[in-house]
């Protein structure tokens, strides 16, 4: 089960995402949201000022390559603020481009989508409902950050 819930505060937007399953569940299926939250993870601790949006697209691609998942591609990463959903665009995969340069102020919600299959999704007609096309399960996580003169600060703690 996946919970993806957004909140305003002062006008300021929050966003964040986690996996759960209920119950026992296959390894395969604690491995994929375990190594979902790890890509999350390691975008966030690649959001250094100086460095550009691509290293935080190739961090999370770096720890869901290895296991062979799918990455969501419909869905990416975003700015967040005075708006749910800002520029820039954060893909959760190597793009060829290096992006914006990060710098101490900005904003972002990190959200990779991991699957055991394939890539491709659908929206249900609640607009709202994500399905992978092969039936394949997914997981998600997202936090919202700031970067910071000192690196990375995580917004949407527990």
């Amino acid at each position: 089960m996946s919970i993806d819930a957004g909140a305003i505060y002062d006008g300021w937007h929050g966003d964040g995402a986690r996996t759960f399953y209920v119950g026992s569940a296959q390894p395969q299926i604690g491995e994929l949201i375990d190594t979902t939250r790890l890509a999350m993870m390691a975008g966030i601790a690649a959001a250094l000022p100086g460095a550009n949006l691509g290293e935080i697209s190739g961090a999370i691609e770096d720890v869901a390559k290895p296991g062979d998942y799918g990455i969501v591609r419909q869905f990416v990463g975003h700015g967040i603020g005075t708006e749910m959903h800002q520029e820039p665009q954060v893909p959760n995969y190597r793009t060829g481009a290096r992006g914006m340069k990060l710098a101490p102020g900005i904003c972002l919600a990190i959200e990779p989508m991991l699957t055991l299959g394939r890539g491709d999704v659908a929206v249900k007609p609640d607009g709202w409902t994500v399905v992978t096309l092969d039936g394949s399960l997914a997981a998600h996580f997202e936090h919202t950050i700031a970067v910071t003169d000192n690196g990375p600060e995580i917004l949407t703690t527990i």
